[in-house]
C-alpha cells in the first residue's frame, strides 16, 4: 500500500511540473515605418560664417588749421559727395596771412626790379674801370639776394592760399556723412578731435574669419594658386541679415589676409557686396554664406532620420530580413533640410527616416517608402556639432 501511495504522489508531481512550464513567447508584430535607400550623389557644400559690415574708405574729418568753427554745411546721416563742404573755419586771420604775403612778394619783386637795373648800369661801367669791381659784385649779390626772396614769398603765398583753402572742410570720398563731433563756434585744429566721420559704403565690406582647417580644405580641392583664384573670382557670397532675410545683391570674395591670426587659428576674409541703395551700414552684423566645396558622390539623410544622443549620432538601418539595427554615425555639414553623412552608411542602404523612436535593436519592422511632403509635424532639426 506504500508503494502505491509513493507512485501516485510521483505522478502527481510529474504532472505539476509539466503545468508549471513557460509557454513561449509570442514574437512582437513588426511596426510600420518609413525608409530612405541611400543613393550618393555630388552635392555643393555650403558655410556661414558671422561677419561684420564696414566701410571702406572710413575717412575721419580733421581740421588742417586752427580756427573757430563757423557752419556746418551738411546734413548728418546724409549722402556726401567727394569735394561737397562740409564745415567751415573762420578765414579771417588766414585771409590777412594772404595778403600780408602777397604785399611782401610785391615788394621783393620791387626790390628785384631796382637790383636788375643796377647790375645792368654797373656793368659797363666796371668794364670801362670808371666804377670799381666791388661795386659791381655787391650790385649782382644784391640781385641774386632779391630772386632768393621772391622764392620764399611765392612760396609763403602759397602757404598762406593753402591755409586759406584749408577754412573749408570737404569730404574726400563719396559716402555718408556720420554724426558732427563739434559744434559751431569750437576752437579746431589739426591735433584736435575728428568733426566727423565719412564712409564709402557702395560697394561695402564684410569681414569674418574662416578657420584654419577650413582654409585648408577648401585650398586641396586646387592644383595650384590659379585655380583657386579663379574659383573664388566666381564663387558668389551671400548675405543673411539679422531679421533671417536674405539681402538681395550677390557679393564676392574680395581678399584673404595674410595672416593667421596666432590667438584664435583663423584667417580674415573680406567679401564685397554692391550697396546701391544703401540699405547696408557699417557696424552691421548678418551671416555670410558661400559654397565651398562641391562633395562627390555625397550621402545625405533627412534631419529627423538622425538621431543624437549624449553628443554622438545614430540612424536605425533595416536589413533584407526587415530587421532594424541601430548604427551610429558622423555627422558633417547641414545641407538645406538634410544632414551630410561622413561615416557609418553606404550605398543602397536603408535607413528609418520616420518611426526612428519606437525601433529598437533587432525589431522586426515593416518598410514603406518615405514620403516627405506628406510629413507634419516635423521634429526640430538637429544642431549640428
Amino acid at each position: 500500500m506504500t508503494k502505491i501511495m509513493a507512485f501516485l504522489e510521483a505522478g502527481l508531481l510529474i504532472l505539476a511540473a509539466a503545468g508549471c512550464k513557460e509557454r513561449p513567447a509570442a514574437t512582437p508584430p513588426a511596426i510600420k515605418v518609413q525608409v530612405v535607400t541611400v543613393v550618393p550623389r555630388d552635392v555643393p557644400i555650403y558655410q556661414q560664417w558671422i561677419g561684420t559690415l564696414d566701410g571702406y574708405p572710413n575717412a575721419q574729418i580733421r581740421a588742417q588749421v586752427s580756427g573757430y568753427l563757423i557752419k556746418q554745411d551738411y546734413i548728418e546721416g546724409g549722402a556726401v559727395k567727394k569735394g561737397d563742404l562740409l564745415f567751415e573755419v573762420d578765414p579771417r586771420p588766414f585771409q590777412a596771412a594772404l595778403d600780408q604775403a602777397l604785399g611782401k612778394l610785391a615788394q621783393d619783386q620791387a626790390q628785384l626790379g631796382k637790383t636788375e637795373l643796377d647790375v645792368k648800369r654797373f656793368t659797363p661801367l666796371a668794364r670801362d674801370q670808371a666804377i670799381s669791381q666791388e661795386e659791381l659784385d655787391d650790385a649782382t649779390q644784391a640781385n641774386l639776394m632779391a630772386r632768393a626772396a621772391i622764392q620764399a614769398d611765392k612760396a609763403a603765398v602759397e602757404s598762406a592760399t593753402l591755409n586759406l583753402a584749408f577754412c573749408r572742410i570737404t569730404s574726400p570720398v563719396d559716402g555718408i556723412a556720420g554724426i558732427a563731433q563739434a559744434q559751431i563756434g569750437d576752437l579746431v585744429g589739426p591735433g584736435g578731435a575728428v568733426l566727423t566721420t565719412v564712409s564709402t559704403i557702395d560697394p561695402i565690406r564684410v569681414y569674418f574669419s574662416i578657420s584654419e582647417q577650413s582654409y585648408l580644405a577648401f585650398c586641396r580641392q586646387f592644383t595650384n594658386l590659379a585655380q583657386r583664384t579663379a574659383y573664388r573670382a566666381e564663387m558668389p557670397l551671400q548675405l543673411i541679415l539679422s531679421d533671417g532675410s536674405t539681402y538681395p545683391q550677390k557679393g564676392k570674395w574680395y581678399f584673404t589676409s595674410r595672416e593667421v591670426d596666432a590667438n584664435t587659428g583663423a584667417l580674415q576674409i573680406a567679401g564685397l557686396f554692391p550697396n546701391p541703395d544703401y540699405i547696408l551700414r557699417p557696424g552691421q552684423y548678418a551671416l555670410v554664406r558661400g559654397m565651398i566645396e562641391t562633395r562627390r558622390a555625397a550621402i545625405l539623410l533627412p534631419q529627423r532620420a538622425v538621431m543624437e544622443l549624449q553628443g554622438s549620432c545614430q540612424v536605425a538601418t533595416v536589413d533584407p530580413q526587415n530587421t532594424a539595427h541601430i548604427r551610429p554615425v558622423v555627422v558633417g555639414e547641414q545641407v538645406g533640410t538634410e544632414w551630410l553623412i561622413e561615416k557609418g552608411l553606404g550605398p543602397n542602404d536603408r535607413v528609418v527616416a520616420e518611426g526612428t523612436q519606437r525601433v529598437k535593436e533587432g525589431m522586426p519592422v515593416d518598410p514603406q517608402p518615405y514620403n516627405a511632403e506628406g510629413m507634419t509635424n516635423l521634429a526640430p532639426p538637429m544642431t549640428n556639432k
